[in-house]
């Protein structure tokens, strides 16, 4: 499905290492999305960055796990978004770690689906 004009444009600012039941908390984001036949989403991988703990987060030679922020992105029709929210929210409900959750409108201009390559 092709859309175009007006969407919403959700983003959730976690952190690389957040996990939800032992699985990075960014799989289960967009795995969820896919579930819900949301159009797409985008995991983006800051190199620096600090929350409400106010501590600084950037990739170090020394560091065994490498913390750094992450934003996922999602966009989709107005309602499809808000049913999204409301499965997600549950999630962060039992995270014990900051994060925080935006939405935002947005106009699609151009959303073109691709056509997969044959094997």
């Amino acid at each position: 499905m092709e859309i175009k004009g007006e969407a919403k444009l959700l983003r959730i600012f976690i952190s690389s290492t957040d996990k939800f039941k032992h699985q990075p908390l960014y799989e289960v984001i967009v795995f969820n999305a896919k579930q819900q036949g949301l159009i797409g989403a985008t995991v983006l991988k800051g190199i620096m960055g600090y929350g409400s703990s106010s501590a600084i987060y950037s990739p170090t030679n020394w560091e065994i796990t490498e913390k750094v922020p992450l934003v996922v992105e999602i966009v989709d029709e107005s309602e499809k978004i808000e049913k999204f929210i409301q499965v997600i929210l549950p999630i962060f409900d039992d995270l014990n770690k900051g994060c925080m959750i935006t939405v935002e409108k947005a106009n699609i201009i151009l959303h073109k689906k691709g056509i997969k390559k044959q094997s």
